[in-house]
């Protein structure tokens, strides 16, 4: 028997049921489907990662003093904004510090009542005027203090959103003012919302300048620090040279985790899930096709006894019922593969997102499903290559 007549062999057995045949190749059809479609939905989203990842950590780097550094926290210097903002993916840049106001209270009149508690302990805090760029800020009623306000150590202030409601202070069109122990602050601007740095909403906020001659101020706290996609690692590298270039150790840099590690992350995590389930459908879809093989031996033991004393060998038999249920399997992972990349570009257009396949998926799903269509052959085609002639004739009549 050639290759020709044992395929044709094949496929005659096969289109015999169709029926039957069709349920059977289902479950390589599903294994087939959930793999293709786990490697391609992990990979399609691995790839999203980068541009989903959190946009806020994947574009944030902070600089501060380090703990070591021995410097009371003087090493960032006053123009640390400008240093940075020279960087090549440097998008927005500011400083911000903590103020030492000796535990003076902030009150939005001169004369403090602690019956009607007009006065609060507020944190006051010293920015740059970048800060507002970097921390994402948006500005509900009046504006940020710009680099004149700094430079003239205006008494101007920022109010945080909850801080002006604790002051009662809604807008500032009628130039408000609040009172920090006994120094008069004009209010320029209400802050509503911050992507980074929410203790500003808190706060009470006063140019650099102003708090280094009001209250002293050493020097800025710490760097916020807005980069461009996919230049953090390079900004955090370079920004403490920018800032102290004798002694850059001095200084800790904070950067986002590296967004590879994440895509890797989720790619492994989502293929270990579905994996599984692929596998243990494979597993169902081989079970049915071995039960399916056997159970057509046992009904066509009459022509395999007329097969036999025709002057077929034990070797052409066995090769008749594995070509079946290897062509069962084939058939099983062209669909299955085909079922799966259909997946894979569904979900990928339902979240607007780019499909992403390795070229030999494709390739080695249908090899896969031959495989398992093979392996489930293998005993059926056994037993009834092992058919004695006249008993399978006795058997067949």
């Amino acid at each position: 028997m050639n290759v020709r007549d044992l395929a044709a062999e094949a496929v005659a057995g096969v289109l015999a049921r169709p029926g039957r045949a069709t349920l059977t190749i289902l479950g390589t059809v599903l294994g087939i489907g959930s793999l293709v479609a786990t490697l391609g939905i992990s990979k399609t989203a691995g790839n999203q990662i980068v541009g989903r990842f959190d946009e806020l950590a994947a574009t944030e780097v902070t600089v501060e003093p380090s703990e070591s550094s021995g410097a009371a926290g003087q090493v960032i210097p006053w123009d640390a904004e400008d240093r940075v903002g020279r960087l090549n993916g440097v998008t927005a840049a500011g400083t911000l510090a903590d103020v030492d106001v000796a535990g003076s209270l902030v009150s939005s009149v001169p004369v403090v009542d602690p019956a009607a508690q007009t006065a609060h302990a507020l944190p006051v805090r010293a920015a740059s005027p970048g800060l507002l760029a970097a921390v994402r800020g948006r500005i509900g009623s009046g504006r940020w203090f710009d680099g004149g306000h700094s430079d003239r150590a205006d008494r101007v202030a920022v109010l945080g959103r909850a801080a002006a409601e604790r002051l009662g202070i809604s807008r500032v069109d009628h130039q408000p003012a609040v009172f920090v122990g006994d120094r008069l602050y004009v209010v320029i601007g209400i802050v509503v919302a911050v992507g980074r740095r929410p203790e500003l909403l808190d706060a009470v906020v006063l140019p650099e300048g102003t708090a280094r001659v009001d209250w002293g101020l050493a020097a800025p706290g710490v760097v916020q620090i807005e980069t461009a996609i996919g230049a953090a690692s390079l900004i955090a590298s370079q920004a403490p040279l920018a800032l102290v270039p004798n002694q850059p150790g001095l200084l800790s840099v904070s950067k986002p985790a590296e967004p590879r590690r994440a895509r890797e992350g989720a790619e492994r995590d989502v293929e270990s899930l579905f994996a599984v389930l692929g596998g243990v459908s494979l597993l169902v879809g081989a079970i049915g096709i071995a039960n399916v093989t056997l159970v057509s031996v046992l009904e066509r033991v009459g022509e395999i006894g007329l097969r036999r004393a025709l002057g077929a060998r034990r070797r052409h038999i066995a090769a008749q019922f594995l070509a079946e249920s290897t062509a069962m399997g084939v058939l099983g992972g062209v669909l299955g593969t085909s079922a799966g990349i259909v997946v894979v570009v569904g979900v990928a257009a339902s979240r607007s997102w780019t499909p992403v396949l390795d070229p030999l998926i494709p390739l080695l799903a249908p090899a896969a499903g031959a495989a398992v269509g093979l392996a489930a052959g293998v005993y059926p085609s056994l037993r009834a290559a092992a058919l004695e002639p006249v008993e399978a004739l006795r058997a067949g009549t």
